[in-house]
């Protein structure tokens, strides 16, 4: 069925609630019909009654009387004797069956009182009411076959029956409608999420709805900026990752070849080549940088190997190391014992990065606090020149250009590691300089 078009799915369901409703009535409606117009017919019974007997009777009271100003010609009746003595014939009713009544009749204490018989396989309603006729007390049997009842409620059923098939017939209709109603929204998402899937995504998704529909609409629009902003991204990295790559190469080309020309443009072939080596060593940098931004790409979807880490061990030790890229600046340290959770090697990259980043900078100090707490708190400051405002939420953005007019993607390396290990990161200008403060989970909260 969910393979069906939409409006066929709706009539079926449709169809399916009126087919239990048909089949509720088909069991209770011939019941309850029966059961109310019994009562009726003894109402009627009752009614045509005390029309008879609110009159005169005519003087022979041991006939059968069928009045013609009665209402209900489907109700007969008859006066029966008191005295049992007394034979009584109609050809409409058996003897035995009078004779029954008429000793029902004098057994009975209330003034009428309602009964039921099977006679030749029919049902005969009738009550039997004490009157008193030309001064001799008599009975008034009067009665009612349940054809009648059986009449009205086979004619009532069918006229039930043809309306509900009608219903069920035309109950398509509003299920082509509705179908059409909920379907015109989710054909155009259809059509959007297409031209989506083949990156024509510059044309916003825009529903004035705030049901479901509008709720997925709205999700599909979110979908959407971020992917555009995703591909704007990719297209800037490409650039970004072309030009930066396209400066070392040049110049190790341009060396190069006027070495092989007997040409040195540093004035010896020794200053010479340590150009081209230190720009090798630049170019191989970066690559290397590239792919580990990929295997970071690659570990925040997949589980990575988590050990128990001493934060102080590794702050201490990568310190040590950096420290001596620019000897002359001063190192304050403040670090409180520290464990987190992860890869040793992640975590030296990180604090790698980050101190590269600090001393690039940094003009006299460089400070560190690592502080433990309900977090693991790790402050990493520079007395440098501060940092733009507009700048610092686009700060770990790979190739963002920094103040210095380089590239680089070893911030945005910072922020892939802090993400998969659930630390926050926040930059604030001091008035002394810029802090970098890490807030780190004591547990492993992978994001």
């Amino acid at each position: 069925m969910k393979n069906k078009s939409l409006a066929l799915q709706i009539w079926a369901v449709i169809s399916g609630i009126l087919l239990m409703i048909s089949i509720l009535l088909l069991v209770l409606f011939p019941s309850t019909l029966r059961s109310f117009f019994t009562e009726s017919l003894y109402n009627s019974i009752e009614n045509e009654q005390a029309v008879l007997t609110s009159g005169t009777l005519e003087d022979n009271p041991y006939a059968e009387r069928i009045k013609p100003q009665l209402y209900d010609k489907a109700v007969q009746h008859i006066i029966l004797p008191e005295d049992p003595s007394l034979s009584f014939y109609t050809r409409l009713l058996p003897p035995a069956f009078l004779r029954e009544t008429q000793l029902l009749a004098i057994s009975q204490e209330s003034l009428n009182s309602r009964y039921s018989e099977k006679l030749e396989g029919e049902t005969l309603y009738f009550i039997i009411k004490k009157i008193s006729v030309n001064g001799e007390p008599s009975f008034l049997l009067s009665y009612a076959w349940d054809s009648y009842r059986n009449d009205l409620v086979f004619t009532l059923f069918k006229q039930l029956l043809i309306v509900m098939a009608i219903v069920f017939l035309l109950s398509w209709i509003p299920s082509l409608w509705l179908a059409k109603y909920l379907s015109r929204p989710l054909v155009a998402l259809e059509t959007h999420v297409n031209r989506i899937s083949q990156q024509d995504w510059h044309e916003p998704v825009s529903l004035d709805r705030s049901d479901e529909i509008g709720k997925l609409a709205a999700s599909i629009e979110d979908m959407r900026r971020k992917l555009v902003k995703k591909d704007e991204s990719q297209r800037a990295l490409l650039q970004n990752i072309s030009h930066d790559l396209k400066t070392p190469v040049m110049v190790i080309r341009g060396y190069a070849s006027s070495v092989s020309d007997g040409i040195f443009p540093k004035g010896d072939l020794e200053s010479t080549m340590n150009v081209i080596e230190m720009e090798s060593e630049r170019l191989e940098k970066k690559i290397r940088n590239l792919l580990y931004l990929t295997k970071l790409d690659y570990l925040a979807e997949k589980p990575v190997a988590d050990s128990k880490i001493d934060l102080a061990k590794t702050v201490y030790e990568v310190t040590d190391k950096v420290r001596w890229l620019r000897p002359e600046l001063e190192w304050n340290t403040s670090i409180e014992p520290a464990v987190v959770y992860g890869d040793e090697e992640l975590w030296t990259k990180l604090l790698e990065n980050m101190l590269e980043n600090q001393i690039r900078y940094a003009q006299q100090e460089v400070t560190i606090s690592l502080a433990s707490g309900e977090k693991n708190i790790l402050s990493i400051e520079n007395d440098g020149p501060p940092i733009h405002e507009e700048l610092i939420p686009q700060l770990f953005e790979p190739f963002r250009k920094g103040s210095d007019g380089e590239f680089g993607i070893g911030l945005s390396i910072v922020k892939r590691i802090a993400d998969i290990y659930g630390a926050d990161i926040t930059v604030s200008n001091l008035p002394h300089g810029v802090m970098f403060q890490f807030s780190i989970p004591l547990v492993k909260e992978h994001k």
